[in-house]
Protein backbone atom coordinates (compact mmCIF):
# COMPACT_ATOMS: atom_id res chain seq x y z
CA UNK A 1 0.00 0.00 0.00
CA UNK A 2 0.83 3.25 -1.23
CA UNK A 3 0.81 6.28 1.20
CA UNK A 4 -1.73 8.16 -1.19
CA UNK A 5 -3.98 4.49 -1.74
CA UNK A 6 -7.36 5.59 -1.12
CA UNK A 7 -8.43 2.29 1.36
CA UNK A 8 -11.96 1.35 2.50
CA UNK A 9 -12.75 -1.92 4.62
CA UNK A 10 -15.69 -3.47 4.74
CA UNK A 11 -17.53 -5.65 7.55
CA UNK A 12 -20.06 -7.65 5.60
CA UNK A 13 -23.39 -8.86 7.36
CA UNK A 14 -26.46 -10.23 6.32
CA UNK A 15 -28.51 -7.18 7.61
CA UNK A 16 -25.78 -4.28 6.66
CA UNK A 17 -22.75 -3.50 5.90
CA UNK A 18 -20.30 -1.90 8.22
CA UNK A 19 -17.74 0.92 6.30
CA UNK A 20 -14.41 2.65 7.83
CA UNK A 21 -12.08 4.59 5.52
CA UNK A 22 -8.75 5.43 6.77
CA UNK A 23 -8.36 9.57 5.84
CA UNK A 24 -4.90 11.15 6.96
CA UNK A 25 -4.08 7.96 8.60
CA UNK A 26 -6.82 7.96 11.46
CA UNK A 27 -9.48 5.07 10.65
CA UNK A 28 -12.85 6.37 10.85
CA UNK A 29 -16.51 4.79 10.80
CA UNK A 30 -19.00 5.44 7.78
CA UNK A 31 -22.55 5.07 7.26
CA UNK A 32 -23.34 1.71 6.87
CA UNK A 33 -25.22 -0.01 3.81
CA UNK A 34 -28.32 -0.96 5.17
CA UNK A 35 -28.92 -4.26 2.93
CA UNK A 36 -32.57 -4.56 1.58
CA UNK A 37 -31.33 -6.90 -1.03
CA UNK A 38 -28.02 -8.27 -2.99
CA UNK A 39 -27.86 -6.80 -5.89
CA UNK A 40 -29.03 -2.94 -4.23
CA UNK A 41 -26.37 -3.56 -1.41
CA UNK A 42 -23.77 -3.89 -3.75
CA UNK A 43 -24.74 -1.32 -6.42
CA UNK A 44 -24.72 1.03 -3.19
CA UNK A 45 -20.83 -0.36 -2.47
CA UNK A 46 -19.62 -0.44 -6.02
CA UNK A 47 -21.24 3.26 -5.68
CA UNK A 48 -19.38 4.74 -2.25
CA UNK A 49 -16.19 2.86 -4.00
CA UNK A 50 -16.58 4.74 -7.25
CA UNK A 51 -17.03 8.13 -5.74
CA UNK A 52 -14.63 7.94 -2.88
CA UNK A 53 -12.26 6.79 -5.90
CA UNK A 54 -11.28 3.76 -3.63
CA UNK A 55 -7.79 1.62 -4.41
CA UNK A 56 -7.91 -1.24 -1.49
CA UNK A 57 -11.24 -2.68 -0.30
CA UNK A 58 -10.17 -4.57 2.73
CA UNK A 59 -12.85 -7.29 2.96
CA UNK A 60 -13.48 -9.11 6.56
CA UNK A 61 -13.93 -13.00 6.28
CA UNK A 62 -14.01 -15.13 9.39
CA UNK A 63 -11.57 -17.58 9.83
CA UNK A 64 -11.22 -21.32 10.21
CA UNK A 65 -13.04 -24.23 8.44
CA UNK A 66 -16.23 -24.45 10.75
CA UNK A 67 -19.55 -25.00 8.96
CA UNK A 68 -21.04 -21.91 10.20
CA UNK A 69 -17.56 -19.98 8.57
CA UNK A 70 -17.29 -21.24 5.30
CA UNK A 71 -20.87 -20.81 4.51
CA UNK A 72 -20.45 -16.96 5.54
CA UNK A 73 -17.05 -17.07 3.37
CA UNK A 74 -18.72 -17.80 0.48
CA UNK A 75 -21.47 -15.82 1.21
CA UNK A 76 -19.01 -12.68 1.17
CA UNK A 77 -16.70 -13.65 -1.46
CA UNK A 78 -20.34 -14.32 -3.33
CA UNK A 79 -21.05 -10.66 -2.15
CA UNK A 80 -17.94 -8.71 -3.41
CA UNK A 81 -17.94 -10.56 -6.37
CA UNK A 82 -20.96 -8.83 -7.46
CA UNK A 83 -19.54 -5.67 -6.10
CA UNK A 84 -18.04 -3.33 -9.36
CA UNK A 85 -14.43 -2.44 -8.33
CA UNK A 86 -11.22 -2.79 -10.12
CA UNK A 87 -9.45 -2.30 -7.46
CA UNK A 88 -7.22 -4.49 -5.54
CA UNK A 89 -9.22 -6.38 -2.56
CA UNK A 90 -7.83 -7.87 0.27
CA UNK A 91 -9.52 -10.31 2.64
CA UNK A 92 -8.40 -10.01 6.51
CA UNK A 93 -9.73 -12.23 9.29
CA UNK A 94 -12.65 -10.48 11.27
CA UNK A 95 -12.78 -12.92 13.76
CA UNK A 96 -14.21 -11.03 17.16
CA UNK A 97 -14.39 -7.98 15.35
CA UNK A 98 -17.85 -7.42 16.50
CA UNK A 99 -17.14 -8.36 20.38
CA UNK A 100 -14.26 -5.70 19.95
CA UNK A 101 -17.02 -3.01 18.69
CA UNK A 102 -19.02 -3.27 21.38
CA UNK A 103 -16.40 -2.89 24.07
CA UNK A 104 -16.09 0.34 22.25
CA UNK A 105 -19.65 1.37 23.26
CA UNK A 106 -19.61 -0.16 26.84
CA UNK A 107 -19.80 3.24 28.17
CA UNK A 108 -23.46 4.04 26.61
CA UNK A 109 -26.38 2.79 27.80
CA UNK A 110 -28.70 0.41 27.60
CA UNK A 111 -31.29 1.85 24.29
CA UNK A 112 -27.87 3.60 23.20
CA UNK A 113 -26.32 0.19 22.95
CA UNK A 114 -29.65 -1.50 21.05
CA UNK A 115 -29.98 1.83 18.56
CA UNK A 116 -26.61 1.09 17.93
CA UNK A 117 -26.67 -2.25 16.31
CA UNK A 118 -29.86 -1.23 14.90
CA UNK A 119 -28.61 1.25 12.64
CA UNK A 120 -25.24 -0.34 12.04
CA UNK A 121 -22.81 2.00 13.77
CA UNK A 122 -21.47 -1.19 15.67
CA UNK A 123 -20.99 -3.13 11.98
CA UNK A 124 -18.90 0.61 10.88
CA UNK A 125 -16.68 -0.29 14.65
CA UNK A 126 -16.29 -4.12 13.39
CA UNK A 127 -15.10 -2.61 10.06
CA UNK A 128 -12.89 0.32 11.68
CA UNK A 129 -11.62 -2.74 13.89
CA UNK A 130 -10.82 -4.96 10.21
CA UNK A 131 -9.28 -1.68 8.68
CA UNK A 132 -6.83 -1.54 11.80
CA UNK A 133 -5.94 -5.22 11.24
CA UNK A 134 -5.01 -4.30 7.55
CA UNK A 135 -2.75 -1.35 8.70
CA UNK A 136 -1.11 -3.68 11.63
CA UNK A 137 -0.37 -6.54 9.07
CA UNK A 138 1.16 -3.75 6.52
CA UNK A 139 3.36 -2.28 9.91
CA UNK A 140 4.41 -6.38 10.46
CA UNK A 141 5.73 -7.04 7.06
CA UNK A 142 7.57 -4.06 6.99
CA UNK A 143 9.93 -5.20 9.98
CA UNK A 144 10.13 -8.80 8.89
CA UNK A 145 12.17 -7.24 5.72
Amino acid sequence: MRSTDIVLACDVGLKRIGLAAQINGIILPLEPIVRKNRQQASRDLSDILSQRGVDILVVGIPSGGKGAHQEMQSRIKHFIGLVSFDGKIIYIDEDYTSLEALENIDYLGKCSKIRARKNGQIDSLAACKILQRYADSLREDKFKR
